[in-house]
């Protein structure tokens, strides 16, 4: 299909924007004197979601010479989740009827592109380990013939059989856990390991260069960025059937920007300008870890039993502080996730919780430090290297848009698409996103996968 003049204005700067960006200028009816394609990102600043103390590039843990460079006119780009996940990729994803072409494309990228030093693509394993945490210092769990610190008449803790002995490989692999996954507490930590994913279906990328890769990467092709910008209305054309134009507001002044085609790709604010598409926001709290040394290709998808006695977690619809942490009155299980990366970092993260409203823009999201703090314990409670033996570079939060991805046309708005609510597979499978919403604009329809039930015409 031969597409005519069009002013495609994106609508976000996470990576379902940048990826829709990119995919646009790749289109082979794409023209950069036909097609004028612009991303909003309501965002001027990375700085939301993060403590004042985390690192603020991650591009500086990696080659210099070859890592994706900041651009100070894209500040504000990846400045949410985009920014702040795990960068996880799988083929055992969902939904399933777009994984697959999106995994096959994070792999073309990164080949294209050398994301394996721009944006640190390699292929990982995944797993499902079950471990029991040791005490942090400063903290003193149930003895023998006494009390509880709190409930004062625990039973005392059972001492396992290998407590003094530390778990050679041939112990290991009864666990059924590889010889290079020594970075765990195997002396007392690790009780069992199950394979998730292997190097064939696994990947990951550091979700943050990857998105200002992409951003880049489309700027290089005619797409005009434009940050600090929060778009507050979609106008529509005096019948009422079509866009018009979107009205924004920059440095304090409000500005409208002819449209033709509006791709609506602003992760939990989506609702903010498509309140019937059911998208919701919840908060999660993460950290970064460098460590000692650079640690096997692992996700981690953790069950970690907490000993009475062990910071009690804190809970998801209280706002705690480090210094309200009280010791644990029995065992309580807990799930963080943890990601090796190959810059020498691992990341980690928590539970989502509901204390905190979805704020105006990104750069206004509020860390709780005492979660952060749960985390550090919970991981370092089952790894010196990620604990006594690790440096803390980051402590941030995002929110994670939910129930979705929702994926095409605005049924009764010509030009209009949403593509949004991607939940914590949002990197995986934002290169799909972007190549479909690419079709449905230039070519009218989508045509590599099917929407299946992403199509939002289920439910508007």
């Amino acid at each position: 299909m031969s597409s005519g003049p069009k002013e495609i204005t994106i609508i976000g700067g996470g990576i379902i924007g940048c990826c829709t960006a990119y995919f646009l200028t790749r289109h082979p009816s794409y023209s950069p004197e036909t097609h004028q394609i612009t991303l909003l990102e309501a965002s001027s600043s990375n700085a939301g979601g993060r403590t004042s103390d985390s690192i603020t590039d991650p591009a500086t843990l990696a080659d210099p010479a070859t890592v994706s460079k900041k651009n100070p006119a894209h500040d504000g780009i990846a400045g949410g989740a985009s920014g702040k996940a795990g960068g996880l990729l799988a083929l055992w994803a969902f939904p399933s009827n777009i994984v697959p072409l999106s995994f096959k494309l994070h792999d073309e990228l990164a080949k294209e592109h050398g994301g394996d030093k721009r944006w640190g693509y390699r292929r990982c394993y995944a797993s499902q380990v079950d471990c029991r945490a040791r005490l942090p210092s400063g903290f003193q769990g149930a003895k023998e013939g006494g009390a509880d610190p709190v409930s004062g008449g625990a039973e005392p803790t059972s001492k396992g059989l290998h407590k003094d002995h530390k778990k050679d490989s041939k112990t290991l692999r009864k666990l059924g856990a590889p010889d290079d996954l020594d970075w765990l507490d195997t002396q007392e930590a690790l009780s069992s390991y199950h394979g998730m994913g292997n190097p064939d279906n696994t990947a990951q990328v550091h979700p943050e260069l990857f998105t200002r890769s992409m951003a880049q990467l489309a700027e290089d092709e005619g797409v005009k960025i434009v940050t600090g910008a929060r778009v507050t209305g979609i106008n529509k054309t005096e019948d009422g059937k079509g866009v018009k134009s979107v009205a924004y507001v920059k440095d304090g002044k409000e500005q409208s920007l002819p449209t033709t085609d509006c791709v609506i790709a602003a992760g939990p604010w989506t609702r903010r300008l498509l309140p019937e598409i059911p998208v919701t926001a919840a908060r999660a709290h993460s950290v970064v870890v460098k460590t000692p040394k650079p640690v096997s290709a692992y996700a981690l998808f953790t069950e970690i039993r907490l000993p009475a006695g062990f910071p009690t977690p804190t809970a998801a619809n209280a706002r705690g502080t480090p210094a309200a942490q009280r010791p644990l009155r029995g065992e309580q299980v807990v799930e963080p996730e943890i990601y090796a990366r190959p810059d020498g970092t691992a990341y980690a993260c928590g539970p989502t919780d509901t204390t905190a409203e979805l704020p105006l823009t990104t750069a206004e999201v509020e860390v709780d430090a005492a979660r952060c703090e749960d985390i550090l314990h919970q991981i370092g409670g089952i790894s010196d290297e990620l604990g006594a033996d690790g440096q803390v570079l980051a402590k941030q939060a995002c929110y994670l848009p939910q129930g979705g991805p929702w994926i095409g046309d605005v049924p009764g708005t010509k030009g209009l698409v949403v593509a949004a609510g991607h939940t914590c597979w949002g990197i995986q499978n934002a290169p799909a996103t972007g190549k479909l919403v690419s079709e449905i604009i230039l070519d009218g329809k989508p045509k590599s996968a099917k929407l299946g039930g992403c199509n939002p015409s289920l439910v508007l």
